[in-house]
């Protein structure tokens, strides 16, 4: 048989402020939504758009961070898997599927990726930024390179 891949990563805002609680057995869980917009033209030419609401949940401190530092309406990119599950209330068995967050990023207000949930400061601490060269410029280009390549430099 097949080995499945379950693999699912979404950008949305959250629908409403991070729920934490602790399990029995001492673990915090953490849930909340996320609304995905989709936008797209139709057969007559006029633009189109629709939400999905998905239900996310993040376990242990994934989910204590995302509960500390956004809240409803802020926007998240997620990455995860898919998880279904069953229970009964009131008699009847009911089911759903949620995202459960294995990874994610923040994203600041004006859309680029501001934080991830790798670390990514102590990264910068440890790669400094270069210093700026003679024009100011902190990334050097060719153009700023004053010696000509020697051709026998290249291992290749």
């Amino acid at each position: 048989m097949a080995k499945g891949f379950n693999r699912v990563i979404l950008m949305g805002n959250l629908t409403r402020d991070p729920e934490t609680r602790t399990t029995n057995t001492g673990q915090t869980v953490t849930n909340f939504g996320l609304a995905v917009n989709r936008t797209w033209r139709g057969a007559d030419g006029n633009q189109q758009e629709s939400v999905s609401y998905i239900d996310c949940v993040a376990w242990a401190k994934t989910g204590e961070v995302i509960a500390q530092y956004v809240g409803k309406g802020r926007p998240l990119l997620i990455s995860g898997r898919l998880e279904q599950r069953s229970w009964e209330q009131d008699g009847q068995k009911r089911s759903k599927v949620e995202v459960v967050v294995e990874d994610f990023n923040f994203i600041d207000s004006r859309g680029g990726a501001s934080t991830n949930s790798d670390n990514s400061e102590a990264k910068s601490r440890s790669n400094p930024a270069k210093p700026a060269d003679k024009k100011g410029n902190k990334d050097t280009t060719i153009e700023d390179v004053e010696e000509p390549i020697n051709l026998d430099d290249i291992p290749f």
